[in-house]
């Protein structure tokens, strides 16, 4: 499970994931100073611990470095909410707590997750339309079981020889 962004952290994280290109220390700290009064070396040290803990990568360009995610802010996200939840000792309620807090258009954000990753019910007559999923990468201090299985793969077929058609 990762631990929670400090605050100057999710800062810089943000930029980083909103921008979502290679970045320096230099243009971090001028969009953080129209903010707050912010050192140079500050900056530049928050984000070597970044790359320490696993949260960006970087490469070397001149005299500088160039600083790019790891992991998407959606994933950081999830990985926090799994954690919250997993570690309840009623993760029912704590769920049902979680939706009482949410707005509606949370909700319907919700239903249409549950949709995309529930398969669809046997007895509906259609036809299963391809997701394409975002790209979310690990995140860094994510136990393996926080990370998102595959989906089990379609039975549908499945007693036919194989190169052969089923039922034919």
């Amino acid at each position: 499970m990762p631990r929670p962004l400090g605050e100057l952290e999710d800062a810089v994280m943000t930029r980083v994931w909103q921008w979502n290109r290679p970045v320096t220390v230099r243009e971090v700290l001028e969009d953080l100073q129209q903010e707050r009064s912010i050192a140079y070396t500050t900056v530049m040290t928050v984000m070597d611990n970044l790359h320490q803990k696993g949260w960006v990568r970087r490469e070397a360009e001149g005299r500088a470095y160039r600083y790019t995610a790891v992991s998407t802010r959606a994933a950081y996200s999830a990985a926090l909410m799994n954690e919250a939840w997993s570690t309840s000792d009623n993760p029912a309620a704590a769920l049902v707590a979680f939706f009482g807090m949410m707005s509606a258009e949370q909700r319907e954000a919700l239903r249409d997750a549950v949709r995309i990753v529930q398969p669809a019910e046997p007895e509906a007559a259609q036809e299963p339309q391809a997701v394409q999923e975002p790209e979310a990468g690990p995140v860094p201090g994510a136990s393996p079981e926080a990370a998102a299985s595959p989906p089990p793969a379609s039975t549908e077929g499945d007693s036919a020889a194989p190169g052969t058609a089923p039922g034919g």
